[in-house]
């Protein structure tokens, strides 16, 4: 089967830092399916982990932890997908992911695809949609109980904020996004945030301005937090809440979260399964659960862009433009 892949960690200026190959169709383990990728999501943990790195693979790694597709074969002790099936899915961070033609899955990384949304819309939103749902749900703690309460979306308008956005919304929070571009807070006003502001600027005068002088009850930052840190420890409330998805590039002081019993709480979508948790089966579970939340309108794709065909060649256009962080939205390649 074609496939992309590489086996040297290189720049993305470089061309052999994605290349095409051919690989032999996967063996389907007991409890996975075999699914036809028909469209592929790229985000930036593809970027950071085909980022310039001195070892060499043996075998090429091959990229993409979420999509849709559909069905073609099943493991002997699948029982929740038939042939046939349309999709979505996520993937194992630890193992090859869903760059080529055909990629095997174990049944907890795979739901129904939503029937209102084309393969390429619907592959844009697994891995983010996941994400947010965790951190919202499973790491604040957000419900319907919740309703008025203010959170903090750093960076609402790219995939997992505008996702985030989105289910806050849906939650009644009262939903402050920053962005940096006007297309970014048309995006976000557009995916239900109450207001916009600026993180090129000082954040506190424009929360104030906008009648949050006593801080906010959650933040969700979906940037790296290092730059952010002073602003969020003065931001939130006591008692408050805050969920990091993104690694700190320098250490930060962490004394000021005592002083307001601050919760500090950390989202990764691929813990449960990495960890092989007693709740693993939580993952397909949210999956299933965001899936009719498609299907119902209450979440809508945030595709914005779509490449074609799948091949080396798009998908080095598609990381360039991950990197260079001017990204609105979801980026999805369709067909090889």
């Amino acid at each position: 089967m074609k496939a992309v892949g590489f086996y040297k960690y290189l720049p993305i200026s470089d061309v052999n830092s994605l290349i095409d190959l051919e690989v032999s169709i996967p063996k389907l383990e007991n409890n996975q399916v075999l699914i036809e990728v028909k469209a592929i999501s790229v985000n930036p943990i593809d970027t950071k982990v085909r980022a310039p790195k001195p070892q060499i693979n043996s075998f090429p790694r091959i990229l993409g932890w979420d999509g849709a597709g559909t069905i073609v074969a099943r493991g002997v002790k699948t029982n929740v997908f038939n042939t046939g099936d349309d999709v979505i899915f996520t993937g194992d961070i630890s193992k090859n992911g869903s760059n080529c033609q055909y990629v095997a899955l174990d049944e907890l990384f795979v739901a129904p695809k939503p029937k209102n949304l084309t393969f390429e819309q619907a592959a844009a939103m697994p891995l983010t949609t996941v994400t947010a749902y965790e951190a919202l749900y499973d790491r604040l703690l957000l419900s319907a109980k919740d309703k008025g309460k203010s959170l903090l979306i750093i960076n609402s308008g790219g995939g997992v904020g505008s996702v985030a956005t989105q289910l806050a919304a849906n939650l009644n929070l009262k939903v402050i996004g920053t962005v940096s571009r006007l297309e970014t807070e048309e995006f976000s006003k557009k995916n239900g945030a109450d207001v916009v502001i600026k993180h090129t600027q000082d954040l506190i005068p424009q929360l104030e301005m906008h009648g949050f002088g006593n801080g906010v009850d959650y933040i969700l930052a979906n940037y790296d937090p290092y730059p952010y840190w002073d602003v969020m420890m003065k931001a939130i409330k006591p008692q408050g809440k805050i969920c990091l998805i993104v690694d700190s590039s320098g250490l930060v002081d962490i004394r000021p979260l005592k002083d307001k019993s601050i919760t500090l709480v950390s989202e990764m979508m691929g813990t449960r399964i990495k960890y092989d948790t007693e709740d693993k089966g939580r993952h397909h579970e949210i999956l299933k659960i965001v899936s009719k939340m498609f299907d119902d309108g209450i979440l809508k794709s945030t595709l914005t862009k779509t490449l074609s065909p799948i091949n080396a060649a798009t998908l080095r256009e598609a990381h360039k433009i991950i990197e260079e962080k001017h990204m609105v939205g979801k980026l999805v390649l369709s067909g090889f």
